[in-house]
């Protein structure tokens, strides 16, 4: 089960938005060991495509170096899906690489992209390991501090 801040959530489906029509991606990091999402990082899509995202190399370079060095893991990777559902494509399942992590998949089709828009969002969770994709719960909580040692 995914557990994951309601400011952390708003902030993955703004970002889904805003970067629509194209997909858009990030990661949230958190302390090692804790399974618990904390730091927010929007990612640029380097391919800029609706139907395709891709981390700058140099980016994730640096991101990576950086959680090193804060002693964090990627908790949480995501993207968009512009005009399909939130569920892994192919090319996500090949290039899924953490096996630790939450791949969270935020739809932004059918004008669910608008502020306006007040329908449900799409937003789901899976595990992937070794081409297996699993989908997990996804619970929203205002903060962490009822929630224990995930």
């Amino acid at each position: 089960m995914l557990i994951i801040d309601s400011v952390t959530y708003d902030a993955i489906v703004a970002h889904a938005r805003r970067d629509h029509p194209d997909e858009a991606c990030g990661v949230v990091a958190g302390p090692e060991n804790s399974d618990r999402p904390e730091r927010f990082i929007p990612m640029l899509n380097a391919a800029m495509s609706p139907t395709f995202y891709e981390f700058d190399s140099g980016d994730l370079f640096r991101l990576y170096k950086e959680m090193d060095e804060r002693d964090e893991v990627p908790v949480v990777i995501y993207h968009s899906h512009t005009a399909t559902e939130a569920y892994p494509s192919r090319t996500d399942i090949n290039l899924a690489q953490e096996p630790g992590a939450h791949y969270v998949l935020v739809s932004t089709r059918d004008g669910a992209d608008s502020p306006s828009y007040d329908g449900p969002v799409e937003f789901r969770s899976y595990r992937i390991i070794d081409g297996a994709v699993t989908e997990e719960e996804v619970k929203v909580v205002a903060d962490y501090s009822n929630q224990g040692d995930n």
